[in-house]
């Protein structure tokens, strides 16, 4: 019988933990390539929903504040504003979550699932692990939604303002910061 050293077993359970982790982070990238469609969705979610929000100010603005005659062009001005909008930064935003899925969902994959779960979860789409899976759609936005804000708000949030401004222009109203100084009273001075 041969005599194995200490060491010797350490060497072979790092090579196998290695292999191993090799493995697995194959799956997970599989796994991401599957599911980028639900990540891009992810992404053009948070793209459209201030646009969605400014569209239906702008609806209630154009019943209340706009003439009549002038509501049909601005409504379509406002309608290329948004589609616009949603169409120049959706591949922005779309882009930046696939570049950061491996690091929040890829990792999330890495440490809820073992390496056979994450087979299954290849294979086997009526499985228990997918159920599993599909519970944790809501960690994974939330991780993927945290970062892709972080990550793309210096890019979203002026576009998100100008197409405000935009919106406001076409409906004639005056600039946000000029309609809260008329709707505050003015002060008499202190003596």
């Amino acid at each position: 019988m041969k005599k194995v050293t200490l060491s010797a077993l350490l060497l072979a359970s790092t090579m196998v933990c290695a292999q191993s982790s090799t493995a697995k982070k194959d799956l997970v990238a599989k796994l991401l390539v599957l599911q980028q469609p639900a990540i891009e969705q992810t992404a053009q979610a948070l793209v459209e929903r201030p646009a969605m929000q400014l569209h239906q100010q702008a609806g209630l603005a154009l019943q209340t504040r706009v003439a009549p005659e002038k509501r049909e062009a601005a409504a379509k001005q406002v309608q290329e504003d948004l589609k616009k909008y949603v169409d120049e930064v959706g591949p922005l935003v779309r882009q930046q979550a696939v570049k950061l899925a491996p690091s929040t969902i890829g990792t999330l994959l890495e440490e809820k699932f073992s390496e056979d779960e994450l087979k299954q979860l290849i294979a086997i789409i009526e499985s228990p692990v997918n159920r599993k899976f599909m519970q944790m759609g809501g960690e994974f936005q939330k991780a993927l939604g945290e970062k892709l804000v972080v990550q793309t708000k210096p890019v979203v949030e002026p576009k998100v303002k100008a197409l405000e401004q935009a919106i406001v222009k076409h409906l004639g109203l005056p600039p946000a910061s000029d309609a809260k100084a008329s709707d505050t009273p003015a002060k008499s001075p202190k003596k």
